[in-house]
């Protein structure tokens, strides 16, 4: 039976571990060959990537950081060198700083390169991309519902960078769209990652305010961005698709 991503490659970033690696398996069993993106964790990009060849899908990891737009492009570059093409770019690379504006003792640089690789990545990827990309190519930017609610003290930075890359992807999705080109966000809430752990001192909180009073799941995630990449999401573009167990409700 023919799947619905055959012949595609796609590019998911921070595809390592968490919501990324769930993304990689989930595009390659749907037919797509899969590279991703890493930035340290080279023993869990190695595990990935002997996953994904196992089930037939050819598969390569590649270290950038993504705070650097250099490094950015030449990771887009390096993965149409390799495959051949690009067809599906996933940003879901990013990092989750706290501080409050307010103060004192705030770590500011680590809230700045919070920012280059929340924000600045997503826009160096979307910029190299799109002059490599063909025509009906697919670009998903994994967001946070915090850009539209913060509950919490101390993520005035995530959520300004969660929200800039929403504006983004809108102006970028009207620029590629005569392309044929989709661009769009989707927005997670409580996810069950290594970066927000499920046991974590802020667990009971963070299921408390959602519909579902429970964590996501990685898989849970990248089943709507597997439909964001496929066929079926061809007129979908400039939009947010939110999957957070109705922390937003």
């Amino acid at each position: 039976m023919s799947k619905k991503l055959n012949g595609k490659v796609a590019l998911v970033t921070g595809g390592s571990r968490g919501i990324g690696a769930a993304t990689a398996r989930a595009l390659a069993a749907e037919g797509a060959d899969v590279a991703i993106g890493y930035a340290a964790s080279h023993g869990k990009a190695r595990e990935v990537v002997a996953g994904l060849e196992a089930i037939g899908a050819r598969a390569a990891a590649f270290q950038a950081d993504q705070a650097d737009p250099g490094q950015v492009a030449g990771l887009v570059a390096e993965v149409v060198e390799t495959f051949g093409t690009l067809d599906i770019l996933v940003n879901n690379a990013g990092v989750f700083v706290t501080g409050r504006v307010d103060a004192p003792d705030s770590d500011t640089p680590a809230l700045d390169r919070q920012f280059d690789i929340n924000v600045g990545g997503v826009v160096a990827a979307i910029r190299a991309a799109g002059p490599v990309m063909g025509d009906g190519g697919r670009i998903i930017t994994v967001g946070s519902a915090l850009a539209e609610h913060a509950i919490f003290q101390g993520i005035a930075d995530y959520a300004a960078a969660k929200s800039a890359v929403i504006g983004y992807t809108k102006g970028a999705a009207r620029d590629l769209g005569p392309r044929g080109i989709t661009v769009n966000v989707l927005q997670v809430g409580s996810v069950a990652t290594d970066m927000n752990s499920p046991d974590g001192e802020t667990a009971d909180v963070q299921r408390s305010v959602n519909a579902l009073g429970r964590y996501g799941r990685p898989e849970e995630v990248a089943a709507g961005i597997v439909f964001l990449a496929g066929p079926e999401a061809s007129f979908v573009t400039g939009s947010v698709l939110t999957i957070d167990g109705g922390y937003l409700a």
